[in-house]
């Protein structure tokens, strides 16, 4: 493993912070979330146009920058640092994998370029509050948040040949303003019950959003309804393996939270580390308090560690979709664990960021209008939706086999017992 990034990845991240720091500072960042589509869209284009932000893990051969998870994850660290709002995870680490994974030459030729240029915004529609669920994040994706048949969730119906969805989905990320919907949906009853994904284009008849309120106003969250809405099933056969797809993306999406929110940590620990040094009490700056640098210290050591994890999983990531590429039968085992692990890892080291910030602003710190409680309140809504980091830990230890069971000990007939026997090998 080579950790060192190329001078292509850091001048990526040196332009994306110049941009970033020039036009998303925390006031332009309120200003942006009261706004109907709540981000700015001048700012979009700037990333889509200047930096090709939106496509950089597009394939050149639909518009795209050709790189992968490590270049995406670079550049959510560096929007994390400002907790600028932005389509960016919803389109990119979300809507466009799957076209890639499970869409038709025609829909990923007629999709991809588009949201390539920016000129598209797209986001996943999961019923309920099953997104990490959906992605296999904290437990095996069977379906049944689809709706599994029963009432609630999104249903699809095939008749004359045409696709209609009938349900509700809640939390969906930059679903108000999405000018692309992927819905996942249950279909075939019990008889042949399963779980699809469907297109659903902006201004569909029967189409209902409605944004919501949210903890986090940074990441904005909308209501959907759907009510009897014609859809395009996603990809060409009803039979494709929709979980396996999510899952797959759920992974390299975890890696992208977890960059990002190692960049609103680092911030977060700067911004506090420069306000200690300024803060004055009993004649001295409370930054030369030892109580306080040693607080300051510790959120230092599990933001390095969690950076640490984040890059990781973005290298195994990139690595596992290079041996796919080759046809490996271990693609991506590296990093099917990866993700979920560094997510915990990065939203541990934001709450204790954030925590320490408005602890150690003081009075200031608790304030509305002072940028401390956006960080507390990204930790919090991001554990809400894609964790809790117990169950991703959980999650992470089932799938490397941590706590298997070890094989049982035999008995022998004068009652005692002996280990079970090693198998032996012929050469």
């Amino acid at each position: 493993m080579d950790a060192a990034f190329t001078a292509e990845q850091e001048e990526i991240r040196r332009t994306l912070r110049e941009l970033v720091t020039k036009r998303c500072g925390p006031q332009e960042v309120r200003t942006a979330v009261r706004t109907p589509a709540g981000y700015d869209a001048a700012l979009w284009s700037a990333l889509a146009g200047q930096l090709g932000l939106p496509g950089i893990a597009v394939p050149e051969a639909y518009g795209g920058v050709g790189c992968g998870p490590a270049e995406l994850a670079l550049g959510s660290e560096e929007l994390g640092r400002a907790l600028a709002p932005s389509p960016l995870f919803a389109t990119a680490a979300l809507v466009a994998p799957l076209l890639q994974l499970l869409g038709t030459d025609e829909q990923r030729s007629q999709l991809l370029p588009r949201i390539a240029q920016g000129t598209l915004a797209a986001a996943l529609a999961v019923p309920g509050t099953g997104l990490a669920t959906a992605l296999g994040l904290v437990g095996d994706n069977l379906g049944d948040w689809s709706g599994g048949g029963r009432a609630g969730g999104v249903q699809a119906k095939l008749s004359d040949g045409v696709w209609r969805l009938y349900g509700q989905a809640e939390q969906v990320l930059d679903g108000h303003s999405a000018g692309l919907l992927v819905v996942a949906a249950h279909t075939g009853g019990y008889a042949r019950s399963r779980t699809l994904l469907y297109l659903v284009r902006e201004g569909a008849a029967g189409l209902v959003r409605t944004r919501q309120t949210a903890l986090d106003e940074t990441r904005p969250q909308a209501r959907v309804e759907l009510r009897d809405v014609q859809a395009e099933l996603l990809g060409a056969a009803d039979d494709a393996d929709v979980p396996g797809a999510l899952a797959a993306v759920g992974d390299v999406a975890a890696t992208v939270l977890a960059a990002e929110a190692v960049g609103a940590a680092d911030s977060a620990l700067g911004r506090t580390v420069e306000y200690v040094k300024q803060r004055e009490q009993f004649g001295r700056a409370i930054g030369s308090f030892q109580a306080v640098k040693h607080r300051l210290a510790d959120v230092y050591v599990q933001v390095q560690a969690a950076r640490s994890a984040a890059y990781y999983a973005a290298w195994a990531a990139g690595a596992g979709s290079e041996r796919a590429g080759a046809g490996s039968e271990r693609a991506g085992a590296g990093s099917e664990r990866a993700g979920g692990l560094a997510l915990a890892q990065a939203l541990d080291a934001l709450r204790t960021a954030a925590s320490e910030a408005v602890q150690l602003h003081g009075g200031i710190g608790f304030t509305w209008e002072h940028e401390a409680h956006l960080y507390f309140k990204r930790a919090s809504s991001d554990e809400l939706l894609f964790g809790p980091v117990h169950r991703l830990r959980a999650r992470a230890a089932e799938q490397a086999e941590l706590f298997a069971p070890t094989p049982a000990r035999t008995s022998t007939p004068t009652g005692t017992s002996t280990p079970p026997a090693t198998p032996t090998v012929a050469v």
